[in-house]
């Protein structure tokens, strides 16, 4: 592939997403940009999601992680299933019912200010994170296999991508993501299944066979019944389980897409769509993987160091001048999503969740547009700083690093939702923040001295549940049973109704 072609991909490809946001962008306002003004079809939304939760992660490492977990990752994302199961009959009922923007508005009608607060900064801290590692990923592929050779430096790449996601997400918002994840989806399953094909036949075996082959081979393990191991499928299943309620139900940037549609149920078909779908096309991406490995094996290529190369280097050195085109082009339609909905949620999260914005009925709509738009230029420079930094300290698998994250930042969120949801107690609110920082560091510790304290017994997945588990616990600790819910919200929808002590009080979205 000579640099002329892979910019022109590149060109190609960024022209037709901007066609896109002109499209959907035209008249947009504040409604459009947090919640699409509530009209946009769920299948959409099901579609493009695909290509949201796949991102450059999936893309990347979990072909890669074949070679080092055989097809274990499958029953984690069963496990999803039951967790999507959880996120449209208990958490969507919920969100429709508030009418919410932001789903941690619920936060403060159930607990008050500090648990409001608290999940919110606990999501801006984890999606500010998980963004920037899944657009490094992409981005820093993209570096090495081809902007290298230009002898163009990561800081500029890195630079263009953001101030391109930036431009085309600043008006439209939430609406303009919804269909351009439709087309980002679209490019990343036809690089897979093109790159799928390619292997076949360079292999000279017939899809039948190939697809014995993988199936029969030692790639295709998918259940280890070893408790201590961290692929024990119960630790996989419950691990994908609570990873999906809260990486996607207690996402801003994953619900606020859901928010957008006109009706509960069709929020609901969106997501049980969705999430069927999104088995089929993770069982693809395995498939991928093996066959990645049965083509190495038969060429007797070696094996790049990072699994995470792997898929790259097979097609940009070795299928041929079309295939890494198609590479290319699955390549950057993923680096796309890694960040433009993230950068949405984030600006959607801080000016209602931290600057309140949205209730302040004494700013006309120009100045809420143009601090929002500040907000949005801000996200977009943190992105950046934090990519820089990975750069600096990539050493080790991406998906395993964005797990291990959402493990700590996730699961304080995980039990302040189940405690309001399951429980009537009213917490002491002002002790929240401290509770969600004791539990992750505790999870920390545990997690590190499992092995010895536990007779081997080492941690995977399931950390989120015990980090979940140990917050609600120390809410536990801090609650009392004087109020019932309905009694704790009245009060607090008295209080809001007009003024305490002669101030305008604390409005919330």
């Amino acid at each position: 592939m000579t640099p002329i072609l892979i910019l022109s991909v590149f060109l190609a490809y960024t022209a037709l997403l901007f066609v896109v946001t002109w499209l959907t962008a035209r008249g947009a306002d504040n409604e459009t940009f947090f919640r699409g003004n509530r009209s946009s079809p769920w299948y959409v939304i099901a579609y493009g999601m695909i290509g949201a939760s796949l991102s450059g992660v999936t893309f990347m490492s979990v072909p890669g992680w074949v070679g080092t977990s055989q097809f274990t990752y499958m029953v984690m994302v069963l496990g999803y299933l039951a967790g999507y199961t959880v996120i449209a009959t208990v958490l969507m009922p919920l969100y429709y019912k508030l009418n919410l923007t932001s789903i941690y508005t619920y936060l403060y009608e159930r607990f008050g200010f500090w648990s409001y607060k608290t999940g919110a900064s606990l999501f801006l801290i984890s999606r500010v994170v998980g963004a920037s590692f899944r657009m490094f990923l992409v981005v820093n592929v993209l570096q090495i296999f081809v902007f290298d050779a230009w002898g163009i430096p990561f800081f500029l790449t890195v630079s263009i991508f953001v101030l391109l996601i930036l431009l085309y997400t600043v008006k439209g918002g939430i609406k303009t993501i919804i269909w351009t994840d439709t087309l980002q989806t679209t490019f990343m399953l036809l690089a897979v299944i093109v790159s799928a094909y390619l292997i076949g036949r360079e292999l000279n075996v017939s899809f039948g066979d190939l697809l014995w082959r993988v199936l029969d081979g030692e790639h295709s393990r998918m259940w280890v019944f070893d408790w201590n191991d961290k692929r024990f499928f119960l630790k996989q299943f419950l691990g994908g389980a609570f990873v999906a309620i809260v990486m996607t139900g207690l996402d801003q940037e994953m619900m606020q897409k859901n928010l957008s549609c006109r009706s509960l149920r069709d929020a609901q078909k969106n997501m049980f769509s969705f999430s069927s779908v999104l088995i089929v096309v993770n069982g693809l991406f395995l498939t991928l993987g093996a066959l990645l490995y049965l083509y190495t094996e038969s060429n007797s290529l070696p094996l790049p160091q990072e699994t995470d190369q792997l898929f790259p280097v097979v097609a940009l050195k070795h299928l041929g001048p079309f295939a890494g085109m198609v590479f290319i082009l699955g390549l950057i339609s993923a680096a796309y999503p890694s960040a433009d909905g993230a950068l949405t949620s984030l600006t959607t999260s801080f000016t209602i969740d931290i600057l309140a914005l949205k209730k302040r009925k004494d700013l006309p709509e120009e100045t809420l547009t143009r601090i929002r738009k500040g907000v949005h230029v801000g996200f977009a420079l943190v992105l950046l700083v934090m990519i820089l930094i990975f750069r600096l300290i990539n050493d080790r698998a991406v998906i395993e690093k964005l797990f291990t994250v959402a493990g700590y930042t996730y699961g304080p969120l995980l039990g302040l939702y189940a405690f309001g949801l399951f429980t009537r107690r009213t917490i002491r609110d002002r002790l929240v923040p401290f509770v969600a920082v004791v539990s992750p560091v505790v999870c920390f510790f545990v997690s590190q001295y499992s092995v010895t304290w536990f007779g081997g017994y080492s941690f995977g997945f399931e950390l989120l549940v015990l980090n979940g588990l140990l917050t609600t616990a120390g809410f536990f600790a801090i609650s009392s049973q004087s109020h019932t819910f309905e009694e704790h919200t009245h009060e607090r929808n008295e209080l809001d109704s007009g003024c305490w002590n002669g101030k305008v009080t604390y409005h919330p979205d």
